[in-house]
């Protein structure tokens, strides 16, 4: 889990670090998180902040809780937090990129060239 970024609140930091964990496959569905207390010690910070993280991922239904045992990924957290993704996805990302390509004076076929040599290199 990744926490660096400082423009967020740690607690939210927490959550979406989870997030990207079960988006990867580093946490699949029906595992256990890692410990409150083990998250805390690791990053250094208050269990209270790491306890208010995993919380919004509760209220989210991304986790639940097993009382006495420790916090596990729901079923369908993955195809949940997809849906969740690419709804923002075309308003943060792509429309941000076609603005400044416009700027540029990319044309469409420039960028589509572009994405597909990017998007091979990945596959």
């Amino acid at each position: 889990m990744d926490i660096i970024n400082e423009n967020i609140p740690i607690f939210a930091r927490i959550a979406e670090g989870v997030k990207d964990d079960i988006l990867s496959g580093k946490i699949k569905e029906g595992e256990q998180l890692t410990s409150t207390t083990r998250l805390s010690k690791e990053y250094n910070i208050n269990i209270a902040t790491v306890n208010k993280g995993i919380n919004v991922l509760v209220n989210e239904g991304i986790v639940y809780k097993k009382r006495g045992i420790g916090m596990f990924v729901a079923e369908g957290a993955t195809e949940k937090l997809i849906e969740e993704r690419r709804k923002t996805f075309r308003e943060r990302y792509v429309i941000a990129i076609l603005e400044e390509a416009k700027r540029l004076r990319y044309s469409a076929e420039d960028l589509q060239k572009m994405v597909m040599e990017e998007y091979n290199k990945i596959n």
